[in-house]
């Protein structure tokens, strides 16, 4: 290691990889959950993947969040991108620390919202993203050189927080800058499902594989 992994810039958990075929995962979770959260799943959609996962730095309420909102689907642009850069340079100090490959990113809502913006920002951060429940996060984003990156976004059709055209929207974002996009609109809510855990896992064995 090339860094001391103590005085990283976020509260993280890692869990080595077992699979060298296997980019590493930097799971973002939702609001309130923290960087214990996504780690079962993790494991789960792409076993033997290395695992990053931070804690966000943003307190609602006293939930974790990564960036702050002013209300719900309203957020404080000028905050997302001062926390997507502040992200971004995690994401290279713990690439040092424990010597990754960049990372594909698995984010769930308010997480999927922070890797959507991080393609959009900072895309030398991620080798891909798999997004779930993901909202555009930038009312006139930047047209960054996405090309041939790998992007999954899983929406839900009864999804009370995320409007279906604004998925779509960021779906097309993403697709402007080169991102090969696959997005799905599932028989689900905001919650996850078992076809999102389905669909997540193909997509990264079909990385690890291509």
């Amino acid at each position: 290691m090339t860094a001391d992994v103590e005085n990283l810039s976020f509260v993280h958990r890692f869990v080595p990889g077992e699979d060298a075929s296997r980019a590493p995962l930097l799971l973002l979770h939702g609001t309130g959950g923290d960087e214990n959260d996504l780690i079962a799943l993790g494991r789960r959609v792409a076993p033997g993947a290395a695992l990053l996962s931070p804690r966000g730095k943003v307190l609602e309420g006293g939930m974790p969040r990564f960036f702050r909102r002013i209300r719900e689907g309203v957020f404080d642009e000028d905050d997302l991108r001062r926390r997507a850069a502040e992200l971004a340079d995690f994401i290279a100090e713990a690439r040092a620390a424990y010597g990754l490959a960049a990372p594909v990113a698995l984010g769930f809502s308010n997480g999927a919202n922070i890797a959507a913006a991080l393609l959009l920002l900072h895309p030398q951060a991620l080798a891909g993203a798999v997004l779930l429940r993901p909202m555009a996060p930038l009312a006139h984003p930047p047209r960054p050189d996405l090309s041939g990156r790998p992007v999954l976004m899983l929406s839900g059709a009864m999804d009370p927080i995320v409007p279906e055209e604004n998925a779509a929207r960021l779906a097309s974002e993403l697709r402007a800058g080169g991102a090969e996009v696959r997005h799905e609109v599932l028989p689900a809510s905001h919650g996850l499902s078992q076809a999102d855990m389905t669909l997540a896992g193909a997509f990264l064995a079909r990385l690890a594989s291509a």
